[in-house]
């Protein structure tokens, strides 16, 4: 198991072919080869197979993937076998190493870059940022002070999260390194903690908590682990290495079986909780730290075997790790007053997800099978309406077919499972919805999303997505913000008017549980319940796998302190058809 950390992930392969796609641009190269990499870019991201498994198998041929001919397939092999290619190697050669990292500042597209390097010659980030603020950018043509101002935001929020990985990412890490340390005699239990027990969206590094008499063997096992790339340090109560190609930093502690509970509450956090639980303490007499909890007269301790003890000898309820971020829920323990959270058992269905019919990898009958294999009551599928071309968006006529194939499946009842027929329609940039309201009240689950143009104003975006509200059929305001995690940043809006807005016309929120998106983020889900918003928690599945996602968007609804009643796809199908007002 663990040696998937060491080889290439679908993303990986996507990755290095978008990047040297982005260097052809800044080249000037031919925009055919251009078009291919980019198509084999998002070819391969959303394969539902390893592609590192395919090319290590002699019985297959990677030009069995669609959009992957006899070139691409000689590139993924030499990819397989070097972690690079000879073009992409040329290109680094003949561009400085920061043409990847200016890819990701918003405002420069491969075209600017090129613009830069021929006038200006820059070559570092810091050197990119002092052009912009001795106002040198808008030297060139139509480039002026405003994309000044975006790019020096942009690197701002670029070096801001350096060095963070995906919660997705975090939870891969430590299953594997779960497995392989829990096999060490002795070992009774390995558990994370840290911000990846508190569920945030990004982390920074990973902790892991091993307790057992085997636990200091387990720190010497640790550095044999197959994805270790670097030991940073190696002692009887921690190990410290790098692993993956990421270079993630995994923290290995060994802790004695009475200090556990203690141990979990320091390394989970966060430090502003921490600290609040720890003056608490000390006005109570005590002295709290990771061995345990600790009267300050005879320093005789009086918990530390669970966290449960630790909270409830300082006269606290114990506390869900998603909520210990000092946002108000030590005063709600102190009280018995903290909200009982959402869980993944209370969720009866998911009602964002794609198929074959658009840009999605398996069939309405495949995704409703494996669905129904989860336990849930109902689904809805939304497919892309036609503003996304290129995932063959549904137009009016094939709208209307399909809700009533949807109907005939339901009469049915062959499936197993009640199907929402649905749609995933594009915010336009007025804020009109991509197909006509006439087809969409066809439909029992209207989706509004915005996949483009997103960098307009702010009064702008918030009129846009104002008028979209006013659509009869619209439900789910979906990935509301639009950010994608260490990639796009939100964009702006007047977040209050536009929740306020969708209160009054009784269109839920969604919390869409991708990994690279959870979005809302917690903080606006607590905004957005306070004003009395509901939400969905969905998977914007694409393949069955995806649906196992599921779990990042209750963590990130766990943030945000939603119970089930804050969730409408908790109720059962007969309220859920009454909320939709299906017949």
């Amino acid at each position: 198991m663990a040696e998937s950390l060491a080889a290439l992930e679908n993303r990986d392969f996507a990755r290095i072919l978008g990047e040297t796609a982005d260097l052809m641009e800044i080249a000037g190269e031919d925009s055919f080869r251009i078009r291919s990499y980019r198509n084999g870019a998002s070819v391969i991201e959303g394969y539902p197979e390893r592609v590192e498994s395919i090319l290590g198998d002699a019985s297959r041929k990677i030009t069995e993937i669609p959009g992957i001919g006899k070139g691409l397939a000689a590139v993924l092999l030499e990819i397989r076998a070097t972690g690079t290619f000879d073009q992409r190697e040329k290109l680094l050669e003949k561009y400085p190493p920061t043409a990847l990292e200016f890819l990701k500042i918003q405002g420069l597209g491969p075209k600017t870059i090129a613009l830069l390097f021929e006038h200006f010659r820059v070559t570092t980030m810091d050197g990119l940022e002092r052009l912009c603020r001795d106002q040198k950018l808008r030297e060139l043509p139509r480039m002026g002070a405003k994309l000044e101002e975006k790019i020096l935001r942009s690197i701002e929020q670029y070096k801001q999260r350096s060095g963070r990985f995906l919660l997705s990412y975090g939870y891969r890490v430590a299953a594997e390194l779960t497995d392989f340390l829990g096999n060490v005699d002795g070992v009774t239990s390995v558990t994370p903690a840290g911000s990846l027990r508190r569920g945030k969206e990004t982390i920074g590094d990973l902790d892991l908590l091993v307790t057992g008499p085997g636990a200091s063997a387990a720190l010497t096992r640790a550095v044999e682990f197959p994805a270790v790339t670097e030991v940073l340090g190696q002692g009887p109560n921690k190990t410290s290495v790098r692993v993956g190609r990421e270079g993630l930093q995994v923290d290995i502690r060994a802790l004695a079986d009475e200090s556990r509970g203690s141990a979990m509450q320091y390394f989970t956090g966060s430090k502003e909780h921490n600290v609040a639980v720890r003056v608490r303490a000390v006005r109570m007499g005590f002295k709290l730290s990771e061995y345990g909890l600790f009267r300050n007269e005879d320093d005789v301790r009086v918990a530390g075997e669970t966290e449960e003890g630790v909270y409830q000898a300082l006269g606290l309820a114990w506390i869900p790790p998603e909520m210990r971020e000092n946002c108000g829920e030590i005063e709600l323990a102190s009280e018995n007053r903290l909200p009982q959270l959402v869980r993944m058992e209370d969720i009866r269905g998911d009602l964002h997800m794609h198929t074959t019919a658009t840009d999605g990898r398996a069939t309405l009958e495949e995704m409703a099978e494996a669905a129904r294999a989860r336990g849930y009551e109902y689904i809805a599928i939304t497919d892309h309406s036609k503003a996304i071309a290129m995932a063959f968006g549904l137009d009016e006529k094939r709208v209307e077919e399909f809700a009533a194939r949807v109907r005939e499946i339901n009469a049915s009842g062959h499936l197993g499972i009640h199907i929402f027929s649905g749609i995933e329609c594009d915010i336009m940039k007025d804020g009109t919805m991509d197909l006509a309201w006439d087809a969409l009240a066809q439909l029992d689950f209207v989706i509004g999303s915005v996949h483009n143009n997103m960098t307009m104003e702010a009064p702008a975006m918030t009129g846009r997505l104002l008028r979209a509200l006013e659509c009869p059929h619209l439900r789910l305001l979906g990935h509301p913000t639009g950010r994608l995690l260490l990639h796009r940043d939100p964009f702006p809006f007047d977040f209050d008017r536009v929740v306020t807005a969708a209160v009054q016309r009784g269109v839920a929120l969604e919390i869409n549980s991708s990994p690279e998106r959870l979005d809302l983020s917690a903080p606006l889900i607590r905004a957005a319940k306070a004003k009395g918003a509901r939400f969905y928690v969905d998977t914007d599945a694409h393949h069955p796998q995806h649906l196992a996602n599921l779990h990042y968007g209750v963590l990130t609804a766990r943030r945000g302190w939603l119970e089930p009643g804050d969730v409408l796809n908790t109720l059962p199908l007969a309220e859920q058809l009454r909320q939709l007002q299906v017949t």
